[in-house]
């Protein structure tokens, strides 16, 4: 077979002979998208230029460097979260992205705000899970009148569409949780519900469409208060434990924040795993286990490559596009034993 040529090029990737040579020779007159996509013909041609164009291309990306701010290291799920950002810096088409990530040991206000703003003096864009308060907020407030795009992930800061959120529809994911206690416990009875800590507006807003849901389609149920866990596996340990005690009735427990490894050690310890619905969130090893065993019955997940895609994409369109509000609400995964 011969060698394909220009001309065969420009004709693949839809283009002129003229662009595919100022593509070749690294003029800056030529659109990033069509850079790419004479950079796709030629892979599928088999270009002998090839490299040529890869280098041309990765030259023409902007190089960005990100900040991102999760919750405590020792977290699966923020591991796993980190995991995928890092993916999707790495093969983010858009621009060669520089992805530093930092873990919130000490979760106070104050430390949030200093480690945000320390961030922002090294970073094009920042990305953080934080709870809501004011002190957080104003420093929050302040980086974005630098000019530099800010996105709250996995859990809003602001309603008011001011500040990029990449995650979920939490009202959803709280009415759904209750759509599955409804239908899954053989009577209505007692539900229990542990929070990690309401200042984090997913898990507020998760159990407000929890609870409505329930007024609107099962008030037969009775909703208990709900117990906060700190995200704290041992306090969610210690508070499973206590509503297991006081109410030997239970017929089911809502897990809408952390600790969850802390509140199914204390399912399997008092011999009522699997004779109590439990619902919870994000698929890991513990809750893949437990769902396993029985100790849960379903698992509601943030889809982690396309939640980290979307953020980081998001990011580098901010950049290009100042003052642009780059919210994505992606769809939550729902499984059980019978489909992992």
């Amino acid at each position: 077979m011969r060698r394909p040529t220009i001309p065969d090029l420009a004709e693949a990737a839809g283009v002129s002979v003229a662009t595919v040579n100022r593509v070749l020779s690294g003029a800056q007159n030529v659109r990033q998208a069509t850079r790419e996509r004479v950079q796709e013909a030629a892979e599928q041609i088999g270009f002998y230029g090839l490299g040529s164009i890869q280098a041309r291309v990765a030259a023409a990306r902007p190089h960005l460097r990100f900040g991102v701010l999760l919750l405590q290291r020792h977290r699966p799920f923020y591991q796993n979260v980190a995991n995928a950002l890092q993916e999707a810096a790495t093969t983010a088409a858009m621009a060669e992205v520089d992805l530093r990530v930092e873990f919130l040991e000490d979760l106070t206000p104050q430390n949030v705000a200093d480690r945000a703003l320390a961030l922002a003096d090294d970073c094009h864009a920042i990305c953080l899970t934080a709870a809501v308060h004011p002190v957080v907020t104003a420093a929050l407030e302040q980086i974005q009148a630098r000019g530099i795009p800010v996105f709250a992930l996995i859990s809003q800061i602001s309603v008011t569409g001011q500040m990029s959120y990449i995650g979920l529809d939490n009202w959803k994911v709280g009415r759904t949780s209750a759509w599955a206690f409804a239908n899954i416990c053989k009577a209505p009875g007692k539900i229990g519900i542990l929070m990690g800590n309401p200042r984090y507006r997913n898990q507020e807003m998760n159990e407000t469409g929890f609870r409505s849901y329930f007024r609107e389609h099962a008030p037969e149920f009775i909703l208990l208060e709900p117990l906060s866990t700190h995200e704290s596996a041992a306090v969610a340990q210690e508070m499973t434990e206590k509503l297991l005690s006081e109410h030997p009735d239970l017929a089911g427990l809502y897990v809408s924040g952390g600790g969850i490894s802390g509140a199914v050690a204390a399912l399997r310890g008092s011999g009522r795993a699997a004779s109590i619905v439990v619902v919870g969130y994000d698929l890991m090893d513990v809750t893949r286990a437990a769902l396993l065993d029985g100790t849960m019955n379903l698992v509601l997940s943030h889809p982690l490559p396309r939640l980290a895609r979307e953020a980081i994409d998001g990011m580098v369109r901010a950049c290009a596009q100042p003052g642009s509000n780059q919210t994505t609400i992606v769809p939550f995964e729902i499984y059980t034993r019978e489909n992992l």
